[in-house]
């Protein structure tokens, strides 16, 4: 009789609760009042989350991006202006004298390649065609914008004019991210005759003019003479396994491997699972500074090439093998709150958006396409988009992000770059990784299990 009193007092409130649980959803399992051990499931208390946790719903990713694109789409107009009056003019007309109407951003670079990619990507994830639009308004109008000042330079040599970086492409910068962006919008509807002859000139540009080490290595000769940027595996080997993709051409798919395979030689640091940001050829010894972004390009870039290689083809099973390696380094050093470090290895740099976003999206993709496994990583992707989206405004600005940054040789560099809402980097990478937490949401649903978040599939 005693035990039955006693269960009679302690387990309606218990058994009321997890009645509950079946019927409400995930994140109404915590227990907000205490107790004791007798009386409490105490291991079903709130924490005190820093970033929400195991509240990931595809709706409110959606509405999320839906507030990035409006911000975007109102701050990034498709028109030419007179730089004197700022009033739109008829592109027939257009001459030295105008430019694009000025925005927050700017159409043309690689993180605004990176961010027609990432729309793309949003509308093939959740079906609403109004992201497509964006780029492939955008692509075409930059298509015919440097049409018609082609033209235009062949009466007018020295001419200014707004797209100098696509008709004169200088770097990696001007060409790689934008082909890349232009090839995927070539898949969806972009104009053929305007974009294609664009994607050919970047191409040429990355395979014929860049700069290069003795042994074929793209690279820069700044900040120091034959330097490796990180960054640059991004600005070149996506455009060059999408124009493979498109031509059938496996000499694309080539180059990319080899480009890849002699910076991950020079760059990849296999004790930590970790990029350095550059490598100085002659630089002894080497100071290594693992920058989150430029990580961020090396992870991208992997999955770009894997997205696109056949299944078989020689040299793709060494970039699988080198993406694990990469997610497994920085599944060690996510901070608790779900972000990355501005230096991945240094816990008392400041915490980044655009890394972070860039590692959601590319962890969440690779569970998506059964490269890792959904268990062991999906937690550590949903964990960091809850913290990406904390850095999203009401106004559909992206908050946290590191501005554009060079190559440096001391801490101090890297621990003291501006952030800003205005820092475009950051734009894309919210888009690629918010479509594909959408995806995974689909595709591997979670559940709370003693507090925690755990994937069922």
């Amino acid at each position: 009789m005693e035990r039955k009193l006693l269960r009679i007092h302690i387990l309606p409130g218990v058994l009321s609760l997890f009645c509950c649980l079946s019927a409400l959803p995930l994140c109404a399992q915590y227990i907000s009042k205490g107790g004791n051990d007798a009386t409490a499931p105490l291991h079903l208390l709130k924490p005190d989350y820093d970033t929400p946790y195991g509240e990931t719903k595809p709706e409110e990713v959606k509405n999320t991006l839906d507030r990035v694109y409006q911000y975007l789409n109102t701050v990034t107009p498709a028109a030419l202006v007179d730089k004197a009056t700022n009033k739109v003019v008829d592109l027939k007309q257009a001459n030295a004298s105008h430019i694009f109407q000025p925005g927050d951003f700017r159409l043309i670079s690689y993180e605004w390649g990176v961010t027609y990619t990432g729309m793309l990507e949003v509308a093939a994830a959740t079906g609403d065609q109004k992201y497509k639009d964006y780029t492939v308004k955008r692509i075409d109008f930059i298509g015919t914008v440097a049409a018609h000042y082609k033209k235009y330079l062949e009466q007018h040599k020295d001419a200014t004019t707004p797209v100098r970086s696509v008709l004169e492409p200088h770097a990696l910068d001007d060409a790689g991210s934008m082909a890349a962006a232009m090839l995927k919008a070539l898949d969806v509807g972009a104009e053929v005759s305007l974009i294609r002859p664009l994607v050919d000139h970047y191409i040429d540009y990355i395979l014929h003019k860049e700069f290069r080490l003795q042994d074929g290595t793209l690279a820069r000769n700044r900040p120091q003479p034959n330097t490796l940027w990180l960054d640059d595996l991004y600005m070149s080997l996506p455009a060059l396994a999408q124009m493979g993709k498109l031509t059938g051409d496996k000499s694309y798919f080539d180059e990319a491997l080899k480009q890849y395979q002699q910076f991950a030689g020079r760059m990849f640091n296999t004790e930590k699972g970790l990029y350095m940001h550059g490598w100085v050829q002659d630089m002894d010894p080497h100071p290594q500074f693992h920058w989150a972004r430029a990580n961020g390009w090396g992870l991208l870039t992997k999955v770009e090439l894997l997205d696109v290689l056949p299944a078989d083809y020689p040299g793709r099973e060494e970039v699988l093998e080198k993406l694990r390696s990469h997610v497994m380094g920085l599944a060690e050093r996510q901070d608790k709150t779900g972000f990355w470090h501005q230096l991945l290895d240094r816990n008392d740099s400041y915490l980044e958006t655009s890394a972070t976003a860039i590692y959601a999206y590319c962890v969440a993709r690779a569970i998506n396409k059964g490269w890792l496994d959904a268990k062991a990583y999906g937690p550590m992707a949903l964990l960091a988009w809850n913290a990406v989206n904390t850095q999203v405004t009401a106004q559909g600005q992206v908050m946290g992000t590191c501005v554009g940054t060079g190559m440096g040789f001391d801490p101090a560099f890297y621990y003291y770059r501006p952030i800003s809402n205005f820092a475009a980097h950051g734009y894309g990478p919210v888009l690629l990784a918010g479509a594909e937490i959408y995806r995974l949401l689909q595709q591997h649903p979670f559940e709370i299990n003693d507090s925690s978040v755990q994937m069922v599939k």
